[in-house]
């Protein structure tokens, strides 16, 4: 099996079109149809035969509550980490065990290049503290990664050191540096309630929650507010979860893109094996191939809007959806 991992592993990366990416991900999915027995198991239950499907919308997508109750990996271990999601008040939290740390590292640093360059033209200020006061965060493993490749002494993490961070940019604010202020929605919208910045280079990414700390906004609001606060013409968002190795990001308006090696599909809201056209809101399926050691198929959720160009809006979350899809299907597992 290592000698088929390496062999698809490379591929993943080097997808540069619409057919070495299906070609991709039809490998994939036969290959973690073979040895990943929870997912084996949820396909054979659907009565799919993975020989069969030869489009990637015939894909079965494994429902995201799985990772709460299983281990969805194509291995037993060892495993150098396991991520694990904050979770909500009276549910589980998700955990999604990792053998080998270095396709996330190689993930996320390639889509941060897609994206916005050279990691090393930036200083990266990171404002996480929901995610820094628990352990398992997969956001902090990458923040800190990333933060360290800037080679910049004043990246870091700053939890409710705002006296000091505002000091920290109005510094990198005269320097030739470009300056990503990163966070969590309730920590930037409190630091931009107490401070408002000049003009200056920075580029403002958040990642969205108020994970109970501050009255829920739409994002348009957010965004208006820190625009506003911070002087700048748009506020960028991450889009990223505890079950996947990939991220998708939003350079303004809250439309994001993904990486070459990953893809949205919007599902019927009450068909979650049927696709509307494009412009239809209905739930979000991630194809993120960087997730070969766990499960690249994952049913979401989230309530998103696909576009013809294959960007994608959030609109919201499911209610009460611990699970969604094959829902009794979840029992027998």
């Amino acid at each position: 099996m290592q000698d088929q991992v390496n062999h698809i592993r490379k591929s993943i990366f080097q997808i540069t079109d619409e057919r070495s990416f299906r070609e991709v991900t039809l490998e994939i999915f036969r290959f973690q149809a073979m040895y990943n027995p929870v997912y084996r198991k949820y396909i054979h239950l659907l009565g799919i035969n993975p020989s069969l499907v030869k489009d990637i919308k015939e894909i079965p997508f494994l429902p995201v509550a799985f990772f709460k109750d299983h281990t969805i990996s194509i291995m037993n271990g060892p495993f150098e980490t396991v991520f694990t999601s904050s979770g909500t008040s009276g549910s589980s939290p998700s955990r999604h065990p990792v053998p080998d740390l270095s396709i996330y590292k190689e993930s996320f640093s390639r889509a941060f290049q897609h994206f916005y360059g050279d990691i090393t033209a930036y200083c990266i200020l990171a404002l996480l503290p929901s995610y820094l006061e628990r352990s398992g965060s997969s956001l902090i493993y990458m923040l800190d990664d990333l933060i360290k490749k800037t080679g910049c002494k004043e990246s870091g993490f700053y939890l409710y050191e705002h006296d000091n961070l505002f000091k920290t940019l109005l510094t990198l604010g005269t320097q030739n540096k470009k300056i990503l202020l990163f966070g969590v929605s309730f920590a930037l919208l409190d630091f931009a309630e107490k401070y408002e910045l000049p003009e200056m280079d920075i580029t403002v990414m958040e990642t969205g929650g108020m994970k109970g700390r501050r009255k829920e906004m739409v994002r348009k609001e957010l965004h208006d507010f820190l625009k506003e606060r911070f002087h700048v013409v748009s506020v960028h968002s991450e889009y990223g979860m505890t079950e996947l190795m990939s991220q998708a990001y939003s350079s303004g308006n809250g439309i994001f893109r993904t990486p070459p090696w990953m893809r949205i599909l919007v599902r019927d809201s009450y068909d979650p094996f049927s696709y509307p056209p494009p412009g239809h809101t209905g739930g979000i399926n991630v194809i993120d191939l960087a997730n070969l050691y766990s499960c690249a198929f994952i049913e979401t959720q989230d309530l998103g809007r696909l576009q013809p160009d294959g960007s994608f809006t959030v609109e919201g979350r499911y209610d009460h959806s611990d699970i969604r899809g094959c829902n009794l299907m979840v029992q027998e597992i």
